[in-house]
């Protein structure tokens, strides 16, 4: 018998006789590793007759930077102070003087496009994000997912050695698989993100938000703190994971990908900092662009000889003069843009808050910190602005003549927690100043936006050089460079396999020199129909209006070298470019997956067949979390339904709130208060109330029948013990993003459906035995979205 311990990769083991049987190679089985093989040291009987090797661990390069995105939602290009505000932004100025403000920057028109361009670096449609993450057609780009071999920013970074953050907005993940039941494959923590903390969807309150995700759990929160707004939460929960981080390991760089959900509408700001903004818009939307644009020429963001364009006139994106206004309609309008600003200054303020950590551990030469907005300003808030933020929102055909955008609210409450307010689209047109149009459109003000980046220790700025660069560069250039400036390189494989090729270009060399040439070319880009085409210095566009022809009379032509503010249209000066241009997107398109385009045929309103599943009748038990908003709104949305409550005991003393579904941007909850069944309705922001009478002792069932009526509206009926006991209605549904905060059920969770009962009693749970609240949907309304386009669909394809 031999007594010699075999070499890692010998075959064998330890004490195997050493013959040739042994020493044969022997058959691997694929689904059971040889324990010892590849394993450099050498192992024996014991701990004495073996040598120990431990691999090394993954670090990432010496020196390497920490590295922070700041993503705000919604921010026109004149908006913080290095881009000609007079909002008051100490710490994006700071970030500024010491660093580079990209001047031509350009972005995509809409929010989830533009974030999966800018954390893959690759063009949204290929990614399968030609929309919103709140559509489902059936078509590869609209897929919203990002496949495993489009390595996200994040997982790059991670497997180079980074610890990876995520704080805020994701809006990757399709609302239709955004609840606790879903995978999770395309939720933050699968994209590379060490820990996340923050909102799936694309907006939120910041008093209340509806559905705050900590990792890969939504978490179950019945009230917030009268002083709680989410902007300062994100940013507390930023601070400490990178404060965690330095008590644990003192050299590893993170990546921190600080993803606001302002200034995205609805606009809410805490009081503190309205009041520091009070009285500063009572000239107006004209003289804030002048005097906004005086600044950038000041500062040099745009040559001389730069136009500022006359206010947008295009219909349906119009902005009327401000001395054109009533006084009333002056004060109103000021003031939602008074809570605009102050939301604008709290973001500043927790930036600063998050530097002034970074210089308290001495980290803040060695942190690259990159600012930018998702798209440009919208004009989503219409002519008139809002106070009733879900109801603004509604696009459907057939909305009755008395649907109402807007409701009564004075104007002190106007940016608390018992508004969502939006602004008119005049400071849309300001935020975007010197730019045309707004968020959604390919234009100029939809897509160019403010952008400052810093890194003193590894691009300090030499003497001369203001820090203002005017090349032409693109959202997908973000990955790659910041990739090239942390001295790494982009794999070529992950897992094994191949990834899919970059389409932005690193634009390091922009960074560290003035004179350095744009190391992006050409682009196209496409938003809902809306196309445009740029070459250097050449843009072709398009504002496409829904259900007309894509054909070559939409498009207009601007020379961007002489008039980047797109005044003057010369396409029919130069046909060939326009030729050439348009021929350059139809190629890109294809290339890029953007095909099939929108026909006014309703098309978005489809979602995967599998969804009727949600609309399956659903019983709820108490304790249950809060159904998700998507979840909950497939049982009611343009339908009838009953909600059936199942009582095992009420007793005489018993009080609290048996359902609620929604907030204060439109809602119902049924209660018991002073002996008596209440029903809340809770229309985009007007309250009405209903009474069933006394609630006698003993089990009970409660049925709430809602039966969906002509002009959108529904009709309530209240049933005790299977007796009638009263109604409410008509009143218009709830539709759209509406009601936007989930079912609950034996509490009013968060933002309540009714303030005067959260006044009265917060979140109201209730006191007595709740068995069960059980949902029944009922069959679609003949206007359900859905319904209409599949009927339209049919009689097509019984013509073909």
């Amino acid at each position: 018998m031999s007594t010699d311990t075999p070499d890692a990769g010998t075959p064998g083991t330890p004490g195997t006789p050493d013959t040739d049987t042994a020493n044969a190679a022997p058959q691997q089985d694929p689904h059971r590793r040889a324990p010892y093989a590849g394993f450099p040291g050498t192992v024996g009987r014991t701990f004495a007759d073996s040598t120990p090797h431990w691999p090394a661990r993954h670090r990432a390069p010496e020196r390497a930077p920490n590295i922070i995105v700041v993503l705000i939602d919604d921010m026109g290009y004149s908006d913080i102070g290095p881009f000609g505000s007079e909002i008051p932004t100490p710490a994006l100025d700071a970030i500024a003087d010491r660093g580079v403000r990209l001047a031509n920057y350009h972005t995509m028109p809409l929010c989830s496009p533009a974030r999966a361009a800018l954390l893959t670096g690759l063009n949204p449609h290929r990614v399968g994000y030609s929309f919103v993450a709140n559509a489902d057609p059936g078509f590869p780009g609209y897929g919203m997912e990002v496949a495993k071999d489009i390595p996200t920013l994040a997982e790059t970074l991670h497997d180079a050695g980074y610890a990876t953050y995520a704080v805020g907005k994701w809006h990757l993940t399709r609302d239709s698989v955004s609840n606790a039941a879903d995978d999770r494959r395309n939720w933050p923590l699968q994209k590379g993100f060490d820990q996340y903390y923050g909102v799936l969807e694309g907006l939120t309150s910041l008093f209340h938000p509806h559905q705050l995700v900590r990792d890969n759990s939504p978490l179950d929160i019945d009230e917030f703190p009268d002083d709680y707004y989410y902007t300062d939460d994100i940013t507390d929960q930023a601070i400490k994971m990178v404060k965690s981080l330095r008590a644990h390991d003192s050299d590893k760089p993170f990546l921190l990908y600080l993803a606001h959900n302002a200034v995205h509408g609805p606009l809410q700001a805490k009081e503190a900092d309205l009041a520091r903004h009070r009285g500063r818009y009572a000239e107006g939307w004209d003289a804030l662009r002048e005097h906004r644009f005086g600044r950038q020429l000041a500062a040099g963001l745009f040559p001389p000889g730069t136009r500022l364009p006359d206010r947008n006139y295009e219909a349906g994106y119009d902005v009327l003069a401000w001395e054109e206004l009533t006084e009333v309609q002056q004060k109103l309008y000021a003031r939602y843009m008074e809570v605009y600003a102050a939301m604008v200054d709290n973001v500043d303020q927790n930036l600063g808050r998050l530097t002034g950590t970074l210089a308290a551990l001495g980290e803040l030469d060695n942190t690259i910190i990159l600012f930018t907005s998702d798209n440009g300003g919208t004009g989503e808030g219409g002519a008139e602005g809002t106070r009733s933020y879900f109801s603004r929102f509604v696009h459907h055909p057939d909305l009755p003549d008395d649907w109402n955008p807007d409701v009564e609210r004075e104007i002190s409450l106007i940016g608390g927690p018992q508004s969502l307010v939006h602004y008119p689209r005049g400071w849309g047109m300001a935020s975007n100043t010197p730019f045309r149009l707004y968020k959604g459109q390919t234009y100029a003000g939809g897509v160019r936006v403010p952008f400052v980046l810093s890194w003193p220790a590894g691009l300090p700025r030499t003497a001369g050089d203001d820090g203002i660069r005017q090349q032409y560069q693109y959202v997908t250039d973000i990955t790659p460079t910041l990739l090239e400036l942390a001295g790494l390189q982009r794999p070529l494989e992950r897992d094994g396999k191949p990834v899919q090729e970059l389409d932005g270009i690193s634009f390091a060399p922009v960074l560290r020199a003035k004179a350095a040439d744009s190391t992006h070319h050409e682009q196209y880009c496409e938003m809902t129909g809306n196309r445009s085409y740029y070459r250097e210095g050449w843009k072709l566009v398009t504002l496409h209006r829904p259900g007309a022809p894509y054909d070559d009379s939409e498009w207009a032509l601007f020379d961007l070298r002489t008039d980047p503010t797109e005044i003057d249209d010369v396409a029919a000066d130069h046909p060939e470019v326009v030729k050439e241009l348009s021929a350059a997107w139809e190629a890109a398109a294809w290339q890029n997956g953007v095909f099939p385009l929108q026909d006014g045929r309703g098309a978005l309103a489809l979602r995967h067949p599998d969804d009727a599943l949600l609309r399956r009748p659903v019983t709820l038990l108490p304790g249950t979390p809060e159904l998700e908003r998507y979840r909950s709104s497939k049982l009611i949305s343009f339908r009838s339904f009953d909600v059936r409550i199942d009582l095992g005991h009420h007793g005489a003393q018993d009080a609290g709130v048996l359902l609620s579904h929604g907030d204060q941007g439109g809602g119902y909850s049924l209660y018991v208060e002073d002996g008596e069944l209440r029903f809340a309705y809770n229309q985009y922001g007007e309250l009405f109330e209903a009474t069933a009478g006394p609630l006698a002792p003993g089990a009970r069932t409660v049925l709430l029948r809602a039966r969906a009526v002509a002009d959108l509206k529904w009709e309530f009926d209240l049933l005790v013990d299977d007796v009638p006991r009263g109604g409410l209605g008509p009143v218009h549904q709830l539709i759209g993003m509406a009601p936007f905060q989930g079912i609950s059920v034996g509490i009013d969770r968060k933002s309540p459906v009714s303030w005067p009962l959260f006044e009265r009693h917060r979140s109201f749970r209730y006191t007595g035995a709740l068995r069960s609240v059980t949902y029944l949907p009922g069959e679609p309304a003949p206007y359900d979205p859905e319904t209409v386009v599949q009927a339209l669909r049919e009689a097509a394809a019984a013509f073909e």
